[in-house]
């Protein structure tokens, strides 16, 4: 059974320079895949008939607000911009060979929100709509960084200065 905590989404624009790393979203909260149907309901004389229409696909997510994060700028970019975003969403948990179970689509991004509530942080919330149609493949071991960004290492006395929060910023470079 796979847990949830294990998918994360990457991004990245389509009009960057070739061998550009994607991004991480940063402080993702949730993230969802749907693949819907459009269906096809005649009544006929003879009793009901009913078949599929076109499917649509989407990648939804929220996450906690970070300002500077490359990862939610490009998503909201992307609207600004009226550009399609490359999406990932991404198993960290490695497979048998070594590799990291993937889906990937183009996407227009249909809506970006930003909610802040009385607890004091703000909330980022997408919907991205797939172009065409997602594709599952693999990518190769991501780096430990953006596994396990979000929490912070060992350190020695003295090695560090500044608080936790400092350390757990998302990780830029994840060329594949």
């Amino acid at each position: 059974m796979k847990n949830g905590k294990d998918t994360i989404l990457l991004v990245q624009p389509v009009d960057v320079v070739f061998g550009t790393a994607a991004l991480v979203i940063a402080n993702q909260t949730e993230s969802s895949y749907s693949l819907e149907t459009d269906m096809k309901d005649e009544q006929t004389k003879f009793g009901r008939i009913v078949g599929y229409g076109n499917n649509s696909e989407s990648f939804e997510f929220s996450a906690y607000g970070e300002r500077k994060d490359e990862g939610q700028m490009a998503v909201i970019n992307a609207i600004r911009n009226k550009k399609q975003l490359k999406v990932w969403e991404v198993d960290v948990q490695l497979s048998d060979d070594n590799k990291h179970d993937a889906l990937f689509a183009y996407c227009i991004v249909e809506s970006i929100e930003r909610s802040n509530s009385q607890d004091g942080y703000e909330e980022v919330s997408g919907t991205l709509q797939v172009y065409g149609t997602a594709k599952e493949g693999k990518i190769d071991k991501l780096p430990i960084e953006v596994i396990e960004f979000g929490q912070y290492g060992f350190e020695k006395p003295g090695e560090y200065q500044g608080e936790a929060d400092d350390r757990k910023a998302a990780p830029t470079g994840l060329k594949q």
